[in-house]
């Protein structure tokens, strides 16, 4: 079984990553396409020249590689990916092969975060549309692809992970709750510079509080990204 699960930054995506990969049946990886997206758009990342080496900057070949064997004989892999990683000229079809599924949370909440690390993200940075689009594109090929809000996996990870995993086909495991401190050994390079806070963790944390309050210049990027999230909240698990 093949889980691609899409998000945006600052998402809980991460948190998530660990959870799958602490199954012990599930092979994971990070953010396939980054290389390929970096190249491709000749965005200035933090870590982009290391970023550019670790994995291969030819998004036809990353896409074989994630329908091709599962890492170490596992029989489920778990792909972390960002969806606004997925600019126009990356592959798509791959995806008719795999489970998709929408990793959803507040842009109030992503857009801060975001913010805090990296200075004024625009709609393109935070991957909401690209979301919407490849939930339509998921739906017009038959699909039924799954939307979970980050914000109800913190509310009672057990009882969401289980009803997610229910709605996959993919049996439950408690083990998916915790993860060993210290990072993932699958993590991307740029892990030193984004996972501070998921490192120092054993598990999800607790129950988010109220929104963030958006600063005055990122009230468009705001205002642009809540139609996309409403339209994948609307059919959340």
């Amino acid at each position: 079984m093949r889980i691609a699960m899409w998000s945006g930054p600052r998402n809980l995506s991460t948190a998530m990553m660990y959870s799958f990969g602490n199954r012990g049946d599930c092979a994971v990886v990070d953010e396939p396409f980054y290389a390929a997206y970096l190249k491709m758009t000749g965005l200035d990342h933090p870590m982009r020249e290391e970023i550019m080496d670790s994995q291969s900057q030819d998004p036809q070949a990353v896409a074989d590689m994630l329908i091709g064997d599962i890492p170490a004989a596992k029989p489920v892999y778990y792909q972390k990916h960002m969806s606004q990683h997925m600019i126009p000229g990356m592959p798509r079809d791959w995806m008719r092969e795999v489970t998709n599924v929408f990793l959803i949370r507040h842009p109030a909440r992503v857009i801060a975060s975001y913010a805090a690390k990296r200075e004024n993200p625009n709609l393109d940075d935070i991957g909401f549309r690209q979301q919407a689009e490849l939930y339509d594109l998921c739906r017009s090929w038959g699909q039924a692809p799954v939307v979970v809000d980050s914000y109800d996996i913190r509310q009672d990870p057990a009882a969401k992970l289980e009803q997610m995993c229910d709605a996959i086909g993919l049996a439950y495991s408690p083990k998916m709750l915790s993860w060993p401190k210290g990072g993932h050994k699958d993590d991307g390079v740029w892990a030193e510079v984004w996972y501070g806070a998921v490192w120092t963790s054993t598990g999800f944390a607790g129950p988010e509080g109220d929104l963030p309050e958006v600063p005055e210049h990122l009230q468009p990027v705001l205002e642009e990204a809540m139609p996309y999230y409403e339209q994948l909240k609307a059919v959340k698990i």
